[in-house]
């Protein structure tokens, strides 16, 4: 088996989807050299951190977190690149399964009741195959158990990327994209919105305050990366 496994590497070697070495025979999507480095950003554990404090005054979210700092040319960078370009779903399950391991104990993300991942438009989904949010998503679900809640939010209008777009030009492309389904199911629920990157928060913001229309619903955020 070892030799099949050898001769398997030689034509399709199975490479660190965060620095793009050699994986060896036990290690699985990321390395361990790699798990160890990537910049964890503790957020779940501080209620008033960075990413919470963005939106005081907008939206009254529960708890914010992101799981990783993210920066230009580094290895979170390569993992969400190979997630929503390559077609690489391995690193978005191993993001979730991340995050899921930070918020599984911590106070904070205690009592959430559905997943919320967040959508893109069915067209844009079409054309990438899948939904990196709900990937994400996923991995939470593996290390968690909460379920995901498909459909409950969706994109109700197709939007030009955020890319290079100022923190006003994101918050009007984004104002007013979401609707909402299954009201009485979100009643007094505590729901967690996923998403990949937080950078100006306006996607998050603009999901939130649809969701905010629920009665009752508590609102709490987890990113697989944010700024640096």
């Amino acid at each position: 088996m070892k030799l099949l496994d050898h001769i398997i590497n030689l034509f399709y070697p199975r490479l660190c989807a965060a620095c793009g070495n050699l994986l060896m025979s036990k290690e699985e999507d990321v390395c361990l050299s790699c798990r160890y480095l990537l910049p964890k950003t503790m957020y779940e554990k501080n209620a008033d951190n960075p990413l919470a404090l963005m939106f005081y005054g907008q939206i009254d979210f529960h708890a914010v977190m992101a799981e990783f700092f993210f920066s230009k040319t580094g290895k979170v960078q390569h993992l969400l690149h190979q997630l929503k370009y390559e077609g690489n779903k391995e690193a978005g399950f191993f993001l979730g399964q991340q995050i899921g391991e930070s918020i599984k104990e911590a106070e904070l993300f205690q009592g959430i009741d559905y997943l919320v991942p967040i959508p893109l438009h069915p067209k844009k989904e079409h054309i990438r195959g899948y939904n990196q949010s709900h990937v994400i998503a996923q991995g939470v679900e593996n290390v968690t158990g909460i379920p995901i809640m498909n459909g409950s939010l969706y994109r109700k209008v197709f939007t030009s990327t955020q890319t290079k777009k100022s923190r006003e030009e994101r918050w009007d492309n984004v104002r007013d994209i979401f609707g909402i389904k299954d009201y009485e199911r979100l009643k007094g629920r505590h729901v967690l919105l996923i998403d990949d990157v937080l950078t100006t928060g306006a996607t998050l913001l603009a999901a939130g305050t649809t969701l905010s229309q629920v009665d009752d619903i508590k609102i709490s955020v987890a990113t697989a990366a944010c700024a640096s």
